[in-house]
């Protein structure tokens, strides 16, 4: 047995923290899944950010987003959610070998929502929807106004992956977000 096997079935579950589309388009990511056990992945604004800007992988896409008047951020969640769920795929059979334990992927929402509860709570939903994937977190700040957006989120369906948490304080309060 392999190291990161042996890790897996101590209880460790590792994710990557990153994704690109040279990362998809390779099979390097189905490389990490199969030789390194990485059982889910997450990525964050500047995850993507970084991914665009260091690449020409997403020109074409980005070209034809343009001309379909596309721009922002809704350009942007086109191109990541186009990713997202392509990892989401991929990590599909580990969601359903685990019961939904492990083989989750995760995109946030716009951290230029994080002190906006009611818009936080619309786009999850929405990005959730369109993600169209059972094992798709969306990712929600811990800050004051993002734990009503969780609870929220939470009690309409939405699998959650909380950011931003500093402190024993910020922890607390979204786990008693989760479980009300």
């Amino acid at each position: 047995m392999k190291a990161t096997q042996k890790r897996y079935a101590l209880g460790q579950s590792p994710w990557l923290d990153n994704i690109t589309r040279t990362l998809l388009n390779s099979s390097l990511l189905r490389s990490y899944i199969n030789e390194l056990s990485v059982t889910g992945l997450t990525s964050n604004p500047t995850i993507f950010d970084h991914a665009i800007k260091n690449s020409t992988d997403y020109d074409a896409a980005i070209g034809n987003k343009l001309k379909e008047g596309k721009s922002g951020e809704g350009l942007f969640f086109e191109l990541a959610l186009e990713d997202i769920t392509r990892a989401a795929d991929l990590f599909r059979p580990i969601y359903d070998r685990t019961c939904g334990v492990d083989g989750w992927v995760s995109l946030e929402v716009s951290p230029l929502l994080a002190h906006d509860t009611k818009t936080t709570l619309a786009e999850a939903e929405d990005l959730h929807a369109r993600g169209e994937r059972p094992n798709l977190f969306i990712k929600i700040p811990g800050t004051k106004e993002g734990l009503p957006a969780i609870e929220e989120a939470i009690f309409a369906g939405v699998p959650v992956n909380v950011t931003l948490l500093f402190s024993r304080e910020h922890y607390v309060a979204a786990a008693e977000a989760y479980l009300r």
